[in-house]
């Protein structure tokens, strides 16, 4: 759960002793309450209006869900909806939504600081007066696959700060019940079973398969292997590949090798349908960072890829020939977790890129994470109980 600013264990107690019951109580196999609905990707923010035109909604905005860069366009990690909380109807609407947020400072008179100042105990309201924060998770409030937070202070400016040491433990729940969300809606039917067998059968690891994805390339010769997934539909197309090195070394990942050996295999995989070949954008942000990816040391890679061609390949008017490559149009975002697998010994590159011309990217990028996360080796496979939860993915800033 996340910490109350300046709480103590005990304020916490009394805030959280009501959901830990009913939590136990409900369990998870015994919960027969519907799944909560609404778009996937999107927060209702319930708060009040003139707070979310003012400093309050942009310290929301910016620390709960602040805008990715290393797509084509800028797209804020969540689509936020603010409602007022002004009539039952809007409360009844507001219970069945996937993600929600209640936030006030408790000095104001609005329905919101109402609703809050409701559901606080006498000691934890005296404590948010004394100038303790409080950020309180619900998981599964009113609903399955449900998370919401109260977040309040005693005043405007003590919220803001609250936001802005606690938005992003906000966010990283948000975002991982919305992976956890999608594979199960991506999955739970028409999965590809055959196609899975066949990966473990020739390259000792699987991954979760749509119906629509296709092998549309794989070797598995010398010591190193890979396999191209392939989604190409007639206005978009998703691409996942699966590259391993064997008898490798952990100290083989590193962010220059990550970048050389993606640009290597998109030269072979992903080409234009005239020419040229799919290459990451090198004048575009690049964010590398660590990250524990399935309880694996690695790296988590995102950033932009185009289509290029050797400028001695492509008929083209204009003179190339003091540069590189030669731009072919096209292009599009990418998602990379390169780490180290101990009792395999393997090094492993799963890469997923988008292309996607009128739509929005994010989504179609947190599929291919899905897919990623579904990874499991043949050992594991073997020994893993049915209906394991995913492992989280975590990174260090």
């Amino acid at each position: 759960m996340l910490i109350p600013s300046r709480t103590a264990p005990a304020v916490v107690a009394l805030l959280v002793a009501g959901f830990i019951v009913s939590v136990s109580l409900l369990g998870c196999e015994g919960d027969f309450r519907p799944r909560a609905v609404g778009v996937e990707g999107q927060v209702t923010v319930v708060m009040d209006s003139t707070s979310w035109q003012g400093p309050v909604g942009e310290a929301f905005r910016a620390n709960v869900a602040p805008y990715i860069n290393t797509l084509p366009q800028p797209e804020r990690m969540f689509d936020l909806r603010q409602i007022d909380l002004n009539s039952q109807s809007t409360y009844d609407r507001v219970q069945e939504q996937k993600n929600v947020v209640f936030i006030a400072p408790l000095s104001d008179s609005t329905n919101e600081a109402n609703f809050l100042r409701d559901r606080l105990s006498s000691d934890v309201r005296e404590a948010v007066q004394s100038g303790r924060n409080i950020v309180v998770p619900r998981p599964n409030l009113w609903r399955k696959s449900q998370r919401v937070f109260y977040v309040t202070a005693a005043t405007p400016e003590e919220l803001i700060s609250t936001l802005e040491n606690q938005g992003q433990q906000m966010r990283d729940t948000f975002q991982e019940i919305t992976l956890q969300r999608m594979e199960r809606e991506m999955f739970e039917k028409e999965r590809q079973f055959a196609l899975e067998d066949s990966l473990l059968e020739l390259h000792d690891f699987m991954v979760k398969v749509q119906h629509d994805y296709r092998i549309a390339s794989q070797d598995t010769t010398g010591p190193e292997g890979s396999v191209w997934l392939a989604r190409i539909l007639s206005d978009t197309r998703r691409d996942l590949i699966v590259h391993y090195v064997e008898d490798a070394s952990p100290s083989l990942i590193t962010p220059e090798w990550i970048v050389s050996t993606r640009d290597s295999l998109t030269r072979e995989y992903i080409r234009g349908n005239v020419a040229g070949f799919a290459r990451i954008d090198k004048r575009r942000e690049l964010d590398t960072k660590e990250a524990d990816f399935l309880g694996r040391y690695g790296y988590q890679t995102e950033g932009l890829w185009h289509l290029v061609a050797d400028p001695d390949s492509v008929d083209i008017e204009g003179d190339y020939s003091n540069q590189e490559y030669v731009e072919m149009g096209g292009g599009g975002p990418f998602v990379n977790y390169t780490f180290y697998d101990q009792p395999s010994g393997r090094v492993y590159m799963i890469d997923g890129s988008v292309f996607a011309p009128t739509y929005d990217k994010l989504q179609f990028l947190r599929q291919m994470e899905v897919i990623a996360r579904t990874f499991k080796t043949e050992r594991e496979v073997e020994t893993a109980p049915d209906g394991e939860a995913p492992a989280m993915i975590t990174s260090t800033p």
